[in-house]
């Protein structure tokens, strides 16, 4: 496996972990926090917007993992490169959105 796909990988899983905050406020109706808020990332963007961002980050993702090379989940360092991503991403939006909303 050359070098980029592992980066591919593994931004791949930081793109879909960020789709689902974003996708399930939006779909609720909930304003959430969006790059697109004033100011950016501590603002409510509307639901709206919460659902084409988190729609935007799961294309951004399949094409980084599904597009880029040849992910295959029997792989183990395939998995756990894209599993990486989706852990370190989890846990930043964990402690940034916490701030907002009493989860630290």
């Amino acid at each position: 496996m050359r070098w980029y796909q592992y980066v591919a990988y593994f931004f791949g899983g930081a793109f879909l972990a960020n789709t689902l905050p974003h996708l399930a406020n939006g779909i609720s109706g909930h304003p959430f926090q969006s790059p697109f808020a004033t100011p950016p990332g501590e603002g409510l963007s509307s639901s709206t917007v919460n659902v084409l961002w988190g729609l935007f980050n799961l294309a951004v993702g399949y094409l980084l993992v599904c597009r880029v090379g040849k992910f295959d989940l029997r792989k183990t360092h395939h998995v756990l490169v894209f599993g990486a991503g989706v852990v370190i991403m989890s846990v930043m939006l964990a402690r940034a959105f916490g701030r907002f909303h009493g989860g630290l």
